[in-house]
């Protein structure tokens, strides 16, 4: 599987853990960057450039996953979920990891990097490229309507109050 990743200078010894580990694995890793330390560096384009390629690659029938990680997680969490087609979830712990792909089908999770040890945030990636998306009928209907309101603003049936 592909794996794109990101983060910002919180997560950069974390993110060539990462990079290690998930070679060892199998995956195809692609980093978003950063490349060096800047502690001043700005995350929402390494983010966005990681969940623009997992929805590229995605589109284009490559199995594909991201993982994006900073301090906290929650901004990277919300400059991934800023690209049409990502479903990044925030993840702090197993469960989390497996829900987010079995009951919301995500393509990205978001980790806090100063919130989890090392070994606990690899375990939660590793759930998360582990765990398929249920198909339950529920679970799809949900997601189709986050896509149908992401489109056009709207979810048919529903009432949306702008």
């Amino acid at each position: 599987m592909r794996i794109h990743i990101a983060t910002d200078h919180a997560g950069l010894d974390f993110s060539r853990h990462l990079m290690t580990h998930l070679t060892a694995a199998g995956h195809e890793v692609i980093d978003h960057g950063p490349q060096s330390y800047d502690e001043l560096d700005d995350y929402p384009a390494f983010c966005i450039n990681a969940a623009q390629a997992v929805v590229n690659d995605q589109a284009g029938n490559v199995e594909a996953l991201g993982v994006v990680f900073g301090g906290s997680g929650n901004g990277e969490q919300m400059a991934a979920n800023k690209v049409k087609g990502a479903r990044a979830a925030l993840v702090w712990n197993l469960s989390t990891a497996r829900l987010a792909r079995e009951h919301n089908d995500a393509n990205v999770i978001s980790i806090g990097a100063r919130q989890h040890t090392v070994e606990d945030a690899t375990a939660f990636i590793d759930a998360f490229i582990a765990e398929p998306f249920s198909g339950a009928e529920r679970h799809a209907r949900r997601i189709a309507q986050l896509a149908e309101y992401e489109t056009t603003g709207r979810i048919a049936g529903k009432d949306i109050v702008a």
